[in-house]
């Protein structure tokens, strides 16, 4: 034990997942020693190994809901900060099994922060989401937004920000909330990248069909009052992303006090782009369904992210073509280790 406190490491919650994994090779990039927390329901071993390659990354598996696994941790490790991803996170799911959402993704933060407060370390960059917003009032939107959530994982969400106030207030832990939009693109040197199962994000299953065959896709409404009449979303690129919460982490080790921030690229591309962009890197045509409106669909959903530019000093950098690109690059590689 005495050897691992000699120096201070940063924890990451869900490290072996998609973000996390993109945020673990930042901080090595960086020269930070990381220590992984994960239980790998949707992360994966592989990628942990993976990550190890490439700087000092311990790993723990445990569960935030078994109080003693993430005690365990703070134990053994000289735990400095913390970056905290670990959460389901399926809207739908959320809806139609909302006890799984509160349980996992309030009670097993709970149990962090407590463990946090027990070994006097009072920061955490955590991960939070547009979705604490729920349906816009106007766009881009910006952190003075109204946060009314739809859906349970949104309230999860909202609820652990104002938790965190509250922690702040009382015992002196700070927090950064990173809210995201969209996350698209995978790690430029094709070391990790997006790998759920299910996979329920556009950008992936549209990639994933080009390797079965192709099938048709349904693409709800062409009438809004957009640029091409199809809806507008925010996609972020995920190696941006992760240099996010560098920054973040920068921002508390220099005193920050707690606050929020949107990530977004103050743009967004419209429906009929990202199959086009898709149908450009993949050379293959991809057939669309044209389908009425789904009710509930917002026209657009933009981040104003002139916060995060003002106070972290962050700047996206790569546009939805080039997530595409790693995307693209990743989904071969994936294939063809699920295919063996």
């Amino acid at each position: 034990m005495i050897d691992n406190l000699s120096k201070e490491k940063i924890l990451v919650t869900g490290g072996a997942g998609y973000i996390g994994s993109h945020c673990v090779l930042n901080l090595l990039n960086n020269g930070y020693e990381v220590v992984i927390f994960d239980n790998l329901s949707t992360g994966h071993i592989e990628t942990v190994e993976t990550l190890q390659k490439y700087g000092n990354v311990k790993f723990y598996k445990g569960d935030l809901l078994n109080q003693s696994d993430i005690n365990n941790v703070f134990e053994e490790e000289n735990i400095k900060a913390v970056i905290h991803f670990a959460a389901f996170s399926q809207v739908g799911e959320s809806v139609k099994n909302p006890r799984k959402y509160y349980r996992n993704n309030v009670c097993g933060t709970l149990n962090l922060l407590d463990s946090m407060l027990d070994n006097n370390v009072r920061k955490i960059v955590f991960s939070s989401t547009a979705a604490t917003y729920g349906e816009p009032v106007y766009t881009p939107i910006d952190e003075k937004h109204p946060q009314n959530p739809i859906n349970a994982y949104g309230q999860t969400k909202l609820m652990l920000e104002k938790i965190m106030d509250d922690y702040d207030r009382a015992y002196g832990l700070k927090s950064v909330r990173l809210r995201y939009f969209n996350v698209a693109g995978a790690d430029s040197d094709n070391r990790v990248g997006e790998w759920h199962d299910p996979e329920t994000h556009l950008i992936p299953n549209i990639l994933k069909s080009t390797f079965s065959g192709g099938r048709t896709f349904e693409m709800y409404g062409s009438d809004y009052d957009t640029k091409d009449g199809t809806c507008v979303r925010d996609y972020i690129n995920v190696e941006d992303l992760a240099n996010a919460h560098f920054l973040a982490l920068k921002y508390l080790e220099n005193d920050g006090k707690t606050d929020y921030f949107n990530l977004g690229t103050n743009e967004g591309n419209t429906v009929k782009e990202v199959f086009r962009s898709c149908e450009e890197v993949t050379v293959q045509d991809i057939p669309i369904n044209l389908c009425p409106r789904r009710e509930g669909d917002p026209a657009v959903l933009v981040a104003d992210n002139s916060k995060a530019k003002n106070i972290l000093l962050w700047t996206p950098k790569k546009d939805l073509k080039y997530s595409i690109k790693t995307a693209y690059e990743w989904e071969k590689i994936l294939n063809k280790k699920l295919s063996n």
